[in-house]
């Protein structure tokens, strides 16, 4: 390009100007096949916008969570536990001395280890939960299996937890991975068919958990809205069976269904009430409503095989029960569900 100088500086040239392609220069014309074309040909070859699609106004759910459709009608209701004898346990064989075990069998092994171990989750506030200031594993279950470890060693600290999710908790047994299972499991007539059971320690109900301003009142009010229940348990069965219409927030972990409740992923939450407790303890905003959608025995699980256990562990159920040890463990962590009446009665079968 020729340069020009003017008063001491370098200064181009002004533009060519051309009537068809007025001041932009060849670098910048459209060639056009024909002026029979003009600007349509060249606003042909303008690269489009991409289409967005997808909504993106909603938060990701828990890692893990699934959503289910609603059913559209109601599976059957499972057999209960007292039509096939589950709830009935094996009667308590006598109390033994901590440090005192017979020399052979389960119990003896078990001393021999120095520790009972203990099946449990980490993530149920009020019923077994890590303190989030101490790092350790606090609640009514972990203090109820402390008492088991007493009876066999005169020490509840002779203990080791070992978590488990809810799923896990029968094979872990199976494989005599531990001992016990105290693991908020209520008693079904498919489960006595894996594990043994103990009585029936602690009494729950599946019930629902809402915002404090929600309108919900019931299964009735489910249709058409989302609720939240955990995978692997018989509570996710009962909500597909009471509210048909209902589309379920499956979650691997209860704290999630907290957080989805929160978030407004979901209109309700239900399992049992033990448990739901402990997630409304946790925010005020939450409430529990309704009738019991289903009842909910919780039992202390075994080895099907290890009947000297079973016995054992009902041992201290009734010891539990008889010196006001229950009451007081009730009295220490479950009182967000109000009053207890007491304990409830053992069963048995022999």
């Amino acid at each position: 390009m020729t340069r020009l100088r003017r008063r001491g500086r370098i200064a181009s040239p002004a533009p060519r100007t051309d009537p068809i392609r007025g001041r932009l220069g060849w670098r910048a014309f459209c060639v056009c096949a024909g002026a029979a074309l003009g600007l349509a040909a060249c606003t042909a070859e303008q690269p489009t916008a991409p289409t967005v699609t997808g909504d993106y106004s909603e938060r990701p759910l828990s890692d893990g969570a699934r959503v289910l459709p609603p059913s559209g009608r109601a599976p059957a209701a499972p057999p209960s536990p007292e039509s096939c004898g589950a709830l009935a346990s094996l009667r308590p064989g006598p109390l033994v001395t901590p440090g005192a075990i017979p020399p052979r069998g389960p119990l003896a092994d078990i001393a021999a280890r120095g520790r009972l171990t203990v099946g449990l989750d980490q993530n149920t506030n009020l019923l077994s939960f890590r303190d989030p200031k101490t790092g350790t594993l606090e609640g009514f279950e972990v203090d109820l299996a402390r008492e088991i470890a007493r009876d066999i060693f005169g020490d509840p600290s002779k203990i080791e937890f070992r978590l488990l999710t809810s799923d896990g908790r029968f094979e872990a047994l199976e494989n005599d991975a531990v001992d016990v299972v105290v693991h908020a499991t209520t008693i079904t007539c498919e489960r006595a068919q894996r594990v043994s059971f103990s009585t029936v320690y602690f009494q729950a109900s599946q019930r629902l958990l809402v915002p404090a301003n929600s309108a919900i009142a019931g299964p009735a009010d489910l249709a058409g809205r989302r609720v939240c229940t955990y995978i692997d348990t018989t509570s996710l069965a009962t909500i597909q069976r009471v509210a048909p219409q209902a589309t379920i927030v499956a979650v691997p972990d209860w704290d999630d269904c907290l957080t989805t409740l929160q978030r407004g992923q979901a209109d309700a939450a239900s399992t049992d009430d033990s448990i739901l407790a402990g997630l409304a303890a946790q925010d005020p905003n939450l409430k529990i409503v309704g009738p019991e959608l289903e009842s909910e025995p919780y039992g202390i699980g075994v080895n099907k095989h290890n009947d000297e256990l079973v016995r054992f562990v009902n041992g201290t159920l009734e010891r539990l029960r008889a010196n006001g040890t229950w009451m007081a463990l009730y009295d220490k962590w479950m009182t967000p569900l109000g009053p207890a009446v007491g304990p409830p009665g053992a069963l048995y079968r022999d």
